[in-house]
């Protein structure tokens, strides 16, 4: 998911940006399984690795455009990546090197403070979540090597999230997922489907920022057929909305990443006490859905 205030785009910074120095972010206890460990990043490389990784998936194969300085480096950075956490699966199977082939951003509400605002303030309103008055977090940036998109991997990208919510006391998690292409007509049906059956209560109901707002309702309720809908939901919106999630009202296309955004928000409290005993043990992919990448910002 992704938040922000009216800040640019990825790698709209002018200049590298400065590498993280910090001491290593509070988080979780480093989950092991097999070959792979889930845990926060802890080194400035690490960071990196995470980047590279998200080029390779939004750039390279999810055909957005990248700026400059982000072709040049050949990651996908922006001023945000220096304030948040960042997850990362950590796969060990070459015994010469560990490499990043799973990663979230998570960006809490002392992130956003120091960063000037949400990540996904670009698209969407967020005051209704701001004022709820519950501990938030914004996920975005997820994605997956093409590689590792499997159960094992997804399960541990889950149970990442269930400990560092856990960890913090999160009550709100929010983000834009992604539909991909920017033909809003030709998602007529998934879009209205999400307005007129998971449209959020107006105390947590984000907008789409004027002058960006694409109606999601093109489509009568009657209109609406949930199996057509629902096969052109992206997986991991499916997965959201499994555990209980709400969108905002307003879709919002971006140019730059060729995607349509809807904005999600899960209330933690929302998620059943069967998924979340799943969730705490490593996960339940078969609800969670399937490949991140269309996530940016919770992708």
């Amino acid at each position: 998911m992704h938040t922000m205030a009216h800040s640019p785009r990825p790698g709209a910074e002018t200049g590298r940006p400065s590498r993280q120095t910090e001491s290593a972010p509070r988080g979780f206890s480093p989950v092991v399984a097999g070959n792979q460990i889930i845990r926060l990043a802890a080194s400035p490389d690490e960071i990196e690795a995470a980047q590279r990784l998200r080029y390779q998936v939004f750039y390279e194969e999810m055909g957005a455009h990248p700026l400059p300085e982000v072709k040049t480096e050949r990651r996908d950075f922006d001023r945000f990546d220096d304030t948040c956490d960042h997850l990362v699966v950590i796969d060990r199977s070459d015994p010469h090197r560990s490499s990043v082939v799973g990663t979230y951003r998570f960006m809490r509400k002392t992130h956003a403070d120091r960063a000037g605002g949400f990540y996904s303030a670009d698209e969407y309103d967020l005051g209704a979540l701001e004022h709820n008055g519950g501990a938030l977090m914004e996920l975005g940036r997820s994605c997956v090597d093409p590689a590792f998109r499997t159960r094992h991997t997804m399960q541990l990208l889950w149970r990442g999230i269930a400990e560092y919510v856990a960890t913090h006391g999160i009550d709100l998690m929010f983000g834009c997922a992604s539909f991909p292409g920017t033909d809003v007509g030709a998602l007529a049906q998934p879009l209205s489907y999400l307005y007129h059956h998971h449209l959020a209560p107006e105390d947590l109901r984000t907008s789409a920022v004027a002058g960006r707002r694409v109606p999601m309702d093109a489509l009568s309720g009657d209109a609406v057929d949930r199996r057509t809908a629902l096969a052109a939901m992206p997986p991991l919106i499916k997965g959201y909305l499994r555990v209980g999630a709400y969108i905002g009202d307003g879709a919002v296309i971006d140019h730059q990443f060729n995607t349509t955004d809807v904005c999600i928000i899960v209330q933690t409290e929302r998620i059943t006490s069967r998924y979340a005993r799943h969730y705490a043990i490593g996960g339940h992919t078969s609800a969670a859905g399937g490949d991140p990448s269309s996530l940016r910002t919770i992708s």
